[in-house]
């Protein structure tokens, strides 16, 4: 019975979802025959079912490849997926072997929930919190936790935790929204290569305020180059 409850749920979240699906026998019509996110997910909860209560060797990987093809979804049999599953157009979604998704969560078509590595001892997969979204082309890569409620942007590439409610953009993934509220641009983590232009620069400005002081006390200045000449590395001014 949890696995007709489930595709009851996934049937809903469809119908939800999409709004180029009509009322009526004909909308479930096409979510039925037509929708490639509700047809890939119905066909894993029987293919999951064979591979993880049944342990049936081969035959499992085989179904899940007959329907990569018909749908270009690719759900390896052994992840878990909770209830009111959709996946919009689909083309391109991958979703990897030990990847956890909860409940009520969205994805767009070109999503990789996918590995690092190619270890076998340990969890090497992303788990999905309840209701999250994940726009088209993001990676969420690794054995990383997106808490609940959080939006994962178009395009982005997601190492690393994310928090729930949370809201998250770009090529490299940062936090901008947290319980709705922009996360201001100085806790957002910081690239190796501006954190070395930063400190360069505190290096700069740390040396000009030695030579004024020593100015001021009127000490003789030996001509030290300046560090960033002496480093000859082009700083960054903001």
């Amino acid at each position: 019975m949890g696995i007709w409850k489930n595709i009851s749920s996934d049937y809903m979240a469809a119908k939800r979802n999409d709004p180029a699906i009509p009322d009526g026998l004909r909308g479930f019509l096409e979510i039925v025959f037509c929708t490639p996110g509700f047809l890939a997910i119905t066909a894993h909860r029987g293919i999951h079912c064979l591979h993880t209560r049944w342990h049936i060797p081969v035959l499992p990987r085989f179904i899940s490849l007959i329907v990569r093809w018909w749908t270009g979804i690719e759900i390896h049999p052994a992840a878990q997926i909770g209830e009111g599953f959709f996946i919009d157009h689909g083309a391109g979604v991958v979703i990897g072997e030990t990847a956890v998704v909860g409940k009520n969560v969205t994805l767009y078509q070109g999503v990789t929930l996918g590995g690092t590595g190619n270890e076998k001892s340990h969890k090497r997969h992303p788990t999905l919190g309840d209701n999250v979204f994940v726009g088209s082309g993001a990676k969420i890569l690794g054995p990383i936790t997106v808490g609940s409620n959080s939006r994962i942007g178009a395009n982005s590439a997601v190492l690393k935790n994310v928090p729930e409610n949370a809201t998250v953009t770009g090529m490299r993934a940062r936090i901008v929204k947290v319980n709705g509220k922009p996360v201001s641009s100085a806790s957002a983590a910081l690239s190796p290569e501006e954190l070395l232009a930063r400190i360069i620069r505190l290096e700069e400005e740390l040396y000009y305020l030695q030579r004024e002081f020593k100015q001021c006390r009127g000490d003789e200045i030996e001509g030290t180059p300046a560090v960033s000449g002496e480093l000859e590395i082009e700083v960054a001014h903001k």
